[in-house]
């Protein structure tokens, strides 16, 4: 039985093997969302891939959930300071790191991981998602998994209003849209795989 950490977690730079960052709001769109995120929580688990998260509860906890139930390594990223005005992790939370600023914290993120997956929120999360689309076209190209139907609606209109395009030097190759569990299933094991060689 999982219950509620209340003492401070070991501060950790970064877990071992292979990482998936998620980014996902604190108030769900539906049910069927949350139920998505704790689906990608367990998959990813069960691919080997530790998740990196911000530690805190809605989508972050559903997927956090998800790995638990399939004994995954759960990282939390936070800002200092900010642990009692955000309130408690979640309790599914195993390692923590709390860093200075917030740049440093999207920094500690994409440094990190092998893959991405974003689901909706609010504009913290939409600065994260925004930010992976940035850091992979621009400066290391990590697999991004754009998750559920609240974030493929914003991908949309990020296509169609030229936010978002692709181009001769900005290729869009390691974008992939997850509509479902199934969708994500059929794209996680060649993820896994190239994860793992970048890693041996």
């Amino acid at each position: 039985m999982t219950t509620t950490t209340t003492h401070p977690l070991p501060a950790v730079a970064a877990p071992s093997g292979r990482r998936a960052v998620f980014f996902g709001g604190v108030v769900p769109a539906s049910a069927a969302e949350e139920h998505l995120a704790e689906q990608v929580g367990g998959m990813l688990a069960d691919h080997g891939f530790a998740l990196v998260h911000g530690g805190y509860n809605g989508l972050m906890e559903a997927a956090a959930r998800g790995a638990a139930a399939h004994s995954g390594r759960i990282h939390a990223v936070t800002l200092e300071g900010k642990r009692q005005e955000w309130g408690g992790f979640n309790p599914y939370v195993t390692q923590a790191v709390q860093l200075a600023s917030l740049g440093e914290r999207l920094d500690h993120y994409f440094e990190m991981a092998d893959l991405v997956v974003a689901m909706g929120g609010g504009v913290g999360t939409l600065h994260e998602l925004t930010a992976a689309l940035y850091y992979a076209g621009n400066i290391r190209p990590i697999p991004v998994l754009i998750a559920g139907p609240s974030a493929l609606r914003l991908l949309t209109y990020l296509r169609q209003e030229k936010w978002l395009f692709e181009s001769p030097t900005r290729p869009l190759g390691f974008l992939t849209e997850i509509t479902d569990a199934t969708a994500l299933a059929a794209v996680l094991p060649a993820l896994s795989a190239l994860s793992k060689k970048g890693t041996s």
